[in-house]
C-alpha cells in the first residue's frame, strides 16, 4: 500500500505512511527493537511534519508573480543599497584616515620648517661670528705684522749700536796699547 506523494504534500497523509509502514513491519515474525525504534521516530517525524505543514499553512501568503517579482526586486535593492552604505562607510573611514594622516604631515611639515627656520637662523649667526672674529684677527695680524716690523727695526738699531760698541772698544784697546 503505497501512498501518493502529491496526497502527503496536501496535508494529512504523513502520519498514514508512517502507519502502513509500521503494520507492515509488524506483521512480519520476529522484527527486531531496533525496527520498532525506528518506527516510533518516523511516526513522531511524521507528526511534527503534519504540524508545520499546517503551521505554513496558516502563516503562508500568497502573491501573484508581479507582486513577488517586485518584492524581490526591492530586496535585491535593499542588499545593494546596505552593501553600498557599508562600501560608503568604510570609504568614509578611509578618508578620514588620510584626512589625520594630511594633518600629521602637515603638523610635521610645519615643524620641518619652524626647525629649518631655526637653523638658518643659527648659521645666520654663526656666519655673522665668524665674520667678526675674521676682522678681529685680521685686525691682530696687522698689529702683530707692525710690532714684528718694529722688532726688526729695532733688531737692526741694535746690532748697529753693537757695531758701534765694538768698532769703539777695538779703538780704545789699540790706543791703549800704543801709549
Amino acid at each position: 500500500m503505497e501512498e501518493d506523494p502529491a496526497a502527503l504534500h496536501a496535508g494529512g497523509g504523513g502520519s498514514a505512511v508512517v502507519q502502513s509502514l509500521s503494520a507492515r513491519v509488524e506483521n512480519e515474525s520476529g522484527a527486531p527493537e531496533r525496527w520498532n525504534a525506528a518506527v516510533t521516530n518516523l511516526t513522531e517525524i511524521g507528526t511534527l511534519i503534519e504540524s508545520l505543514q499546517s503551521l505554513l499553512l496558516k502563516k503562508a501568503i500568497y502573491a501573484d508573480e508581479e507582486v513577488f517579482t517586485q518584492a524581490a526586486a526591492i530586496t535585491h535593492q535593499a542588499r545593494t543599497v546596505a552593501a553600498q552604505e557599508r562600501r560608503i562607510r568604510a570609504l568614509e573611514r578611509e578618508v578620514d584616515a588620510s584626512v589625520s594622516a594630511a594633518r600629521q604631515a602637515q603638523v610635521e611639515k610645519k615643524k620641518a620648517e619652524a626647525a629649518q627656520h631655526s637653523a638658518e637662523a643659527h648659521a645666520q649667526e654663526v656666519l655673522k661670528e665668524l665674520e667678526n672674529t675674521t676682522q678681529v684677527f685680521k685686525l691682530h695680524m696687522e698689529e702683530l705684522r707692525s710690532k714684528q716690523e718694529e722688532l726688526a727695526k729695532k733688531d737692526a738699531e741694535i746690532q748697529v749700536l753693537q757695531a758701534i760698541i765694538d768698532t769703539i772698544s777695538t779703538n780704545a784697546s789699540q790706543s791703549k796699547k800704543q801709549k
